[in-house]
């Protein structure tokens, strides 16, 4: 294992240790005593749930084994690549600023659908019960106890059914969330795929190579289309992924301009 950590370039391969240490604290770490997956997950900037220090926390969180897999392989294959060219500082800038545009991207529909819930749940309680509403939310803890609280408070106040409706959506959506690198990954996949467009890659499931450009290509398509289009129960943020994609693809094409005028 240690050899293999040799072999990586000095900045990747502290993004993967430091990504695999958050992800065994999460799992290791009682969530009751801290809910390190609630806490350090990038929540809307609107939400009571959000901290500004999510910002750069979010992207060292993962949902499960798979999600942090997959992640930190296209880390080390596409990663290592680009800095043992670019040099650690470039690259050190480009996971971050593409992570960091990945989020923006995410609150972006996320954010004006809280502004919305909240105005509208403001001509329907006073500011006293709307603050009792946040604290709820901000306290954080398990999803069931935020709800059976915001239930307990709303069962002793006179509101129709769909007034009650937009409370519980305006829950739901406080305590959703981002967690993982993917979308500083699918900033150096879209980077990859610029410099080294014609660079054939072998997929386990396709028996024959598949040029960079038309991998990450159609990826990049495949997660617009999702945007879009996923379905309810989808919890993956799609908008993210594209977010990163495209802020990935902005520097590298800007970076490229300066490359023979020694940029760095």
């Amino acid at each position: 294992m240690f050899s293999f950590l040799n072999n990586i370039s000095p900045v990747t391969k502290n993004l993967l240790l430091l990504n695999v240490f958050f992800f065994l604290a999460a799992n290791i770490i009682d969530p009751n005593v801290i809910d390190l997956n609630n806490l350090l997950s990038g929540h809307y900037f609107n939400s009571p749930l959000f901290k500004p220090f999510q910002i750069i926390t979010h992207f060292f969180m993962h949902a499960d084994i798979r999600h942090i897999f997959f992640n930190m392989f296209g880390l080390v294959i596409f990663g290592s690549f680009l800095e043992s060219r670019w040099g650690a500082k470039r690259f050190f800038i480009f996971y971050f600023v593409s992570a960091l545009g990945s989020i923006v991207l995410f609150n972006s529909i996320g954010v004006y659908e809280i502004y919305q819930l909240k105005k509208e749940l403001t001509t329907i309680f006073t500011s006293v019960q709307m603050d009792e509403i946040n604290g709820i939310i901000s306290h954080g803890g398990n999803l069931k106890v935020q709800f059976d609280s915001l239930n307990s408070l709303l069962t002793n106040t006179s509101i129709n059914q769909a007034q009650y409706d937009v409370s519980i959506n305006y829950l739901l959506k406080c305590n959703s969330s981002i967690v993982g690198a993917s979308g500083a990954v699918f900033g150096i996949m879209a980077a990859f795929a610029i410099l080294f467009p014609n660079t054939e890659m072998m997929l386990m499931f396709i028996p024959f190579p598949i040029k960079a450009k038309f991998l990450v290509g159609g990826y990049f398509v495949y997660e617009v289309i999702q945007t879009f289009s996923a379905s309810a129960t989808d919890n993956v943020a799609h908008l993210a992924h594209v977010g990163g994609a495209i802020v990935g693809a902005v520097m590298v094409l800007y970076w490229r301009k300066f490359d023979n005028k020694n940029f760095w």
